[in-house]
C-alpha cells in the first residue's frame, strides 16, 4: 500500500487527487474502522491510519476519514482550544484549502470564508500569492499552510500576506521545517522534480526552511509566536491523535 500511495502522489496531478479522494474516502473509513487511533477533526476512530509521503513514506499518519496529516490534526486542536475562529464573526482567507478543513469552515455561518489558490478546485478566487487581488487590511484571519515552500519569491508572498491582514489579525503560516537547521536551504539551480524530491522532500518544493523562518516573518512586520502545542499534550494524546511531537505552529499577528 505504501508503494501505491507513493506512486499516486508523485504521478497524479494534485487537483485530480483531490477529486478522486472524495470517492475513495468512504471505503477507506469502513475498511480501517477500529478503536486504536482517533481523528480529532471528525471524531472517527480507526485500527490504523494510512501511509503518506512523496519521497520517504511515513507510516500510520493519513486519516482515512478526513485525509488529515499530523499537521492538520495539530492545527485543528490548536484552533479549537486557543482561537476564536469557531465562535467570533470574522473574515477569513484560506490558501490552498485542505480537504480536512474546507467543508467544516464553509459551514460556519459566522465566518465570511474565502478560499484562494492558483490550481485547487476548491478555490473561490484563482490568484497568485505574490500578487493578490485583495485590498490592504482585508482579513481578520489567514490560513496559509504548507504553501510558502512552493513559492520561489517567498519574501514577496509574505509581504502580500502582511498587507492584506487587518491590524490585530492572525495568520497561521505553517511550513515543513527542519528545526535542526539554523538557516533555510535554497538552491534555485535545482529544477529537476526528482532532484527536488530527493533534496527538498517533495518534487514541487523549492527550499527547506530552518529556524530562521520565524525571524524572516518578523522582518516582514509580523509578531510571531512559535507555538509548540504538542508540549501541552500528554504522550497518550499525541499517539492517540497521531501527531508529530515538537512541530511548531507559527502564529503571526499584525
Amino acid at each position: 500500500m505504501s508503494n501505491l500511495f507513493k506512486l499516486a502522489l508523485n504521478s497524479i496531478p494534485r487537483p485530480v487527487l483531490i477529486r478522486a479522494s472524495y470517492l475513495i474516502r468512504p471505503f477507506l473509513k469502513i475498511y480501517l474502522k477500529g478503536d486504536q487511533y482517533i481523528d480529532p477533526i471528525d471524531g472517527s476512530s480507526f485500527r490504523r491510519f494510512l501511509p503518506y509521503g512523496y519521497e520517504n513514506q511515513r507510516q500510520n499518519v493519513l486519516s482515512p476519514s478526513t485525509l488529515s496529516l499530523e499537521r492538520h490534526r495539530l492545527l485543528w486542536l490548536y484552533l479549537k482550544e486557543n482561537t476564536d475562529l469557531f465562535t467570533k464573526p470574522q473574515k477569513v482567507l484560506h490558501f490552498a484549502p485542505e480537504q480536512a478543513f474546507y467543508k467544516r469552515f464553509r459551514k460556519l455561518q459566522h465566518l465570511e470564508y474565502i478560499t484562494t489558490d492558483l490550481n485547487s478546485p476548491l478555490a473561490d478566487v484563482k490568484a497568485d500569492i505574490c500578487d493578490l487581488p485583495f485590498e490592504e487590511n482585508s482579513f481578520d484571519f489567514i490560513l496559509c499552510n504548507h504553501v510558502l515552500e512552493h513559492i520561489p519569491d517567498d519574501t514577496k508572498a509574505m509581504q502580500e500576506l502582511y498587507r492584506i491582514l487587518k491590524p490585530g489579525g492572525t495568520a497561521i503560516l505553517q511550513i515543513p521545517q527542519d528545526l535542526s537547521r539554523d538557516k533555510t536551504f535554497q538552491d534555485d539551480s535545482i529544477t529537476d522534480p526528482k532532484e527536488r524530491a530527493k533534496i527538498f522532500g517533495q518534487y514541487d518544493h523549492v527550499r527547506i526552511y530552518g529556524r530562521d523562518y520565524f525571524e524572516k516573518l518578523r522582518k516582514i512586520g509580523f509578531t510571531v509566536d512559535e507555538v509548540d502545542y504538542t508540549s501541552k499534550l500528554s504522550q497518550q494524546e499525541i499517539d492517540l491523535y497521531r501527531l508529530a511531537p515538537g512541530e511548531i505552529i507559527p502564529v503571526c499577528r499584525k
